[in-house]
């Protein structure tokens, strides 16, 4: 099973490695952040390749092929790499799709901001290595970053006016009614309303976007929210179900099982020995 959070840094030795190494397009089954201080990248992603100089900033969003080759500079080559699951930080993880899914490289000034980017990558490292880590003070440093990250985003990124741009719009809405929404026993119909649009073409934006269909992606984000609350939090899978709309137990565990491949109970105890 993928390890819920893990970091490391890429220098000279791994990139020459990669850069050696059979690389094709691939996609991961968890989200992928990249911190670029030295050296280049080309990477291939949403079917474009574009290089990008450090400083930089690459998000790889779960299920989204790309190829990602070091370029080094002057024998040199610096790249955080941090990679978790969607449940370590539920609560952000699906507004990042919204942010990052048509634009995956960030190009990013020598700034105030990108300076402590780095400083944050060591402090979770430093935490991960000790002995008896805890991720809750990951899980805060890795949504500060995204906090900066996204602070910069802002400024390079201003708003489309074209009709990719209205639709990436509609998108990020729906996103924000899904996280105010996603605990209530609500299907297609009701988002598309209170966007004011069919159903299906509320489905043929996510589609286009994410490759999933609405009834997917709130499907999802109930799992996500659950797998969440199995592992942070002490309530019982009959309470988390109930909280997530799920009346009976049994269907909530049905549910789970078909998406996760395990029980609630298996993940719960799977996640708790493997953070102990």
């Amino acid at each position: 099973m993928t390890p819920l959070f893990e970091i490391s840094k890429l220098g000279i030795e791994r990139a020459q490695a990669i850069r050696e190494s059979y690389n094709e397009p691939h996609a991961h089954d968890f989200e992928e952040l990249l911190i670029g201080v030295e050296g280049d990248i080309e990477h291939y992603i949403d079917f474009k390749k574009a290089e990008y100089k450090s400083p930089f900033v690459s998000f790889v969003t779960k299920g989204k092929m790309h190829r990602l080759v070091p370029q080094p500079v002057e024998g040199k080559f610096s790249v955080w790499l941090i990679t978790f699951r969607s449940e370590f930080i539920a609560e952000t993880t699906f507004q990042l799709y919204s942010y990052y899914h048509d634009y995956a490289n960030l190009q990013l000034e020598n700034c105030e901001n990108f300076r402590r980017m780095p400083i944050i990558c060591e402090m979770m490292q430093e935490e991960m290595e000790k002995t008896m880590s805890d991720l809750a003070i990951v899980r805060h440093l890795l949504s500060a970053l995204f906090t900066m990250i996204e602070s910069e985003r802002k400024k390079l990124s201003p708003e489309p006016t074209d009709a990719a741009g209205t639709q990436n719009l509609t998108f990020k809405n729906f996103l924000q009614l899904l996280e105010d929404n996603f605990r209530r026993q609500e299907g297609v119909d009701f988002y598309a309303e209170k966007l004011f649009m069919s159903s299906r073409n509320l489905n043929l934006i996510c589609q286009n976007i994410l490759q999933k269909s609405v009834s997917e992606m709130i499907e999802t984000r109930k799992l996500t929210e659950a797998k969440n609350l199995l592992i942070h939090s002490d309530k019982t899978i009959s309470e988390i179900g109930y909280d997530l709309g799920f009346n009976e137990k049994a269907y909530f565990s049905n549910v789970f099982k078909k998406k996760s491949g395990q029980t609630p109970s298996e993940f719960r105890d799977e996640m708790r020995k493997l953070i102990s």
